[in-house]
C-alpha cells in the first residue's frame, strides 16, 4: 500500500468542507479558491475542483454569478446558498467532534 495513496484520500474527504467554509466568507473565484487550499497545502488542480463545485451546487449548497473581469471574459463566482450554510455549520460540528476523537486516539498511545 502506497502512503501516497491513503494522504490524497484524507485530502478529497475533507475538500467539500474546506470549500464550502471558504465560500462562507463571501463569492470566490475558482482560482482563489485553488490558491487558499495550495496554501493550506491542500493540493488540489482544476480537474478536480470543477467537478466537486459542480456537484456542490446541483446539491443546492452553492450558487454562482457571472461578474464581469477587466482581464478577460466574465467569471463564475461562487458562494453559499441558505441551505449550504446550515450544511456548513453541521460539517463544522461533525468535524471538530471528529478531530476530538481522532486527536484522543493517537494522542493516547
Amino acid at each position: 500500500m502506497k502512503i501516497e495513496n491513503t494522504q490524497s484520500q484524507m485530502r478529497k474527504g475533507v475538500l467539500e468542507y474546506c470549500i464550502l467554509t471558504l465560500a462562507s466568507a463571501g463569492e470566490m473565484y475558482t482560482s482563489d479558491i485553488i490558491t487558499h487550499l495550495k496554501d493550506a497545502k491542500l493540493i488540489v488542480v482544476e480537474g478536480t475542483l470543477y467537478p466537486l463545485l459542480t456537484r456542490l451546487k446541483n446539491a443546492g449548497l452553492l450558487s454562482y454569478a457571472w461578474k464581469e473581469s477587466d482581464q478577460g471574459p466574465p467569471r463564475k463566482y461562487y458562494s453559499l446558498t441558505e441551505e449550504g450554510e446550515r450544511f456548513c455549520k453541521e460539517l463544522a460540528t461533525t468535524w471538530n467532534d471528529l478531530t476530538q476523537s481522532v486527536k484522543q486516539i493517537t494522542e493516547s498511545k
